[in-house]
């Protein structure tokens, strides 16, 4: 694919409630949308809002403990239904703004096998509303296990868009070859890398995946201060100064097919970060590293997915 691609990485702070994040999401993309963005990314978990309090307080995984059941019970109620009114109104944020949106959630199945269930989601949504692609992480992390289920293969994979092909992962899913190599084979043009947080070693998994991929990268983070944090449960002092503080820091970028920076990482900071993509680029490095083309060697591997 040639030509320019002007994308758009929306940096922000989480909101309290789904219905607040539902109307920044809205306000936010079309903001994108004016300034000639076609495609606009929001970090992991970005509706209700990545759980930092998992890892920020002391008191969460003690067994039986109320205040930690109760907090549980307020992520489950604000997370997303996708197959319900909570889809329906990301469609239209979606087509109203007339982007492709990709967007991190908390997804809730609301109804059969599974109702309860949470995942750690990644919608692609394209710029008539409708839902491309939905992916669910492969596996949650460490102390994540504690309040999500394990996603498919289902999703794993890059979808056509208007802007060309589209695909994604979810936080450490970069640190599982496997997951890499069928995306590398679906095909990527861009590629969203959602984090809470992309500190340093995301950044490097960002940039390596650019580069072992060809493709461009979005990398996508959002902001929580430590007065987001539930009142129920305990802060950890070392890691909690002040409730100004940010617990989760951001740190959104734009990489492309060579690895190196277009737009470098942000930090404590709420920004949209825009971008114009070569798309020609990506045909450029190819000649050099092209692990599903002339580096693949398929004579000597072998290599599917299973999708159920």
């Amino acid at each position: 694919m040639a030509g320019i691609t002007h994308v758009a990485v929306i940096q922000a702070e989480t909101s309290a409630t789904l219905a607040e994040g539902l109307a920044t999401t809205e306000s936010l993309v079309n903001e994108a949308s004016r300034a000639g963005a076609s495609v606009v990314v929001l970090p992991e978990t970005w509706l209700p809002g990545y759980p930092a309090w998992i890892d920020v307080c002391t008191d969460t995984a003690l067994w039986n403990h109320a205040p930690a059941k109760a907090v549980f019970e307020r992520h489950a109620a604000e997370s997303v239904d996708v197959s319900g009114a909570d889809g329906v109104a990301l469609s239209q944020i979606s087509k109203q703004a007339g982007v492709v949106m990709i967007v991190g959630v908390v997804e809730r199945i609301s109804a059969g096998p599974g109702r309860g269930t949470l995942y750690n989601s990644l919608l692609t949504y394209g710029p008539d509303g409708t839902l491309l692609n939905h992916h669910r992480k492969l596996i949650p992390t460490y102390t994540e296990r504690m309040l999500w289920g394990q996603g498919n293969a289902d999703g794993l994979q890059a979808v056509d868009t208007s802007s060309g092909r589209i695909g994604g992962l979810i936080c450490w899913e970069h640190w599982m070859p496997l997951a890499r190599q069928a995306m590398h084979d679906s095909g990527e043009d861009i590629h969203i890398a959602a984090w809470p947080t992309v500190h340093e070693m995301h950044q490097v998994a960002s940039r390596h995946y650019a580069f072992e991929g060809r493709c461009y990268v979005l990398a996508a983070g959002s902001l929580m201060r430590a007065s987001m944090l539930p009142a129920e449960l305990t802060p950890d002092p070392a890691r909690v100064r002040s409730g100004d503080n940010f617990v989760v820091h951001g740190g959104s970028s734009i990489i492309g097919p060579d690895g190196a920076y277009v737009v470098e990482p942000v930090y404590d900071t709420a920004i949209t970060l825009h971008a114009e993509l070569d798309m020609g680029a990506i045909r450029r490095e190819q000649m050099t590293l092209d692990v599903s083309g002339h580096y693949a060697r398929r004579d000597c591997f072998e290599f599917s997915v299973l999708k159920s």
